[in-house]
């Protein structure tokens, strides 16, 4: 049977945008927060990409409505009881994502598929807090969900091929373009993103160009779209350096090293655009300034 009620743990940022997409694509979907408040605000920002797309042209009204309606919010995990697949997107550490998993998989039936939108943690190793590493996989997403068309889905050395595929498949209904690859730290995005993203740091330690010297070189030498200190603004400096330290962490390499620049820009709070300043000061966000950092 297709996959039609999905759970989605987590309706922050990427949470939202997953079960936006989901329901879209004609399934029934349940998301859970820990408070009624984040449901709320979850939902509210599902409400306001939805009608965007209406003042857009690319949804009528009566698909929103349909939309809205496969959409419910909960605080208790019970609701996932039933569900054929749950994904899960919430915080990015590893005791919470198991215990998660520990919990769902006791109440889940045995033929429900577990997915995590990790960006970066061990797939293998959120599984072993189950009885189903055969149906565990990751699903991960960019953002923002409803515009980016990639997903990685991502197999263990014990996800069941036909599971994978059916996971494939269900990417393809959502309208996603699926990549294929296996559970290795950093999966293909992060793997080739985050050493260039360090190296245009390590660049600007060590006086090669300014902030806006090398993001206009990677604009306009390579046609990025925008330069890798924009980037890294835009990711959150706090969420690069915890990325580079489990790459790190995994491979022993150099490059995944976080450099010195970064380390203290995040013991500062300086973690980019959603902190006000980072390699850019956001004072005006519609003209950011970059920062003196020497």
């Amino acid at each position: 049977m297709p996959i039609d009620k999905v759970g989605v743990v987590g309706c922050g940022l990427m949470g939202s945008g997953i079960a936006q997409v989901v329901a879209q694509a004609g399934c029934h979907v349940v998301v859970r927060e820990v408070s009624d408040e984040l449901v709320a605000k979850g939902l509210k920002s599902i409400e306001k990409n939805l009608q965007r797309l209406v003042e857009k042209g690319s949804l009528t009204e009566a698909q929103r409505d349909q939309t809205r309606g496969r959409l419910r919010g909960t605080t208790s995990l019970d609701e996932l009881r039933d569900t054929d697949l749950v994904i899960e997107a919430i915080i990015e550490q590893l005791p919470a994502k198991k215990e998660l998993f520990a919990a769902l998989d006791k109440l889940c039936p045995k033929a429900t598929i577990f997915a995590s939108n990790t960006s970066s943690i061990s797939i293998t190793e959120m599984a072993t807090a189950t009885q189903r590493p055969d149906r565990f996989l990751g699903l991960h997403f960019f953002n923002p969900v409803p515009v980016m068309k990639l997903v990685e889905v991502i197999r263990t050395i014990t996800t069941d091929p036909k599971v994978f595929e059916e996971i494939v498949g269900f990417a393809e209904r959502l309208g996603k373009t699926p990549v294929r690859t296996s559970d290795r730290t950093g999966f293909i995005v992060n793997r080739l993103l985050v050493p260039y993203l360090l190296d245009a740091i390590r660049a600007l330690e060590e006086g090669v160009g300014s902030i806006e010297d090398i993001d206009k070189s990677m604009k306009l030498g390579c046609g990025h779209p925008m330069g890798p200190l924009t980037l890294l603004d835009f990711v959150g400096l706090d969420t690069t350096y915890y990325i580079a330290n489990v790459m790190f962490d995994e491979f022993r390499e150099p490059r995944f090293a976080p450099p010195p620049l970064l380390k203290r820009m995040v013991l500062a709070g300086w973690n980019g655009r959603k902190a006000g300043r980072g390699f850019y000061d956001y004072t005006d966000p519609q003209n950011p300034r970059p920062m003196q950092l020497k």
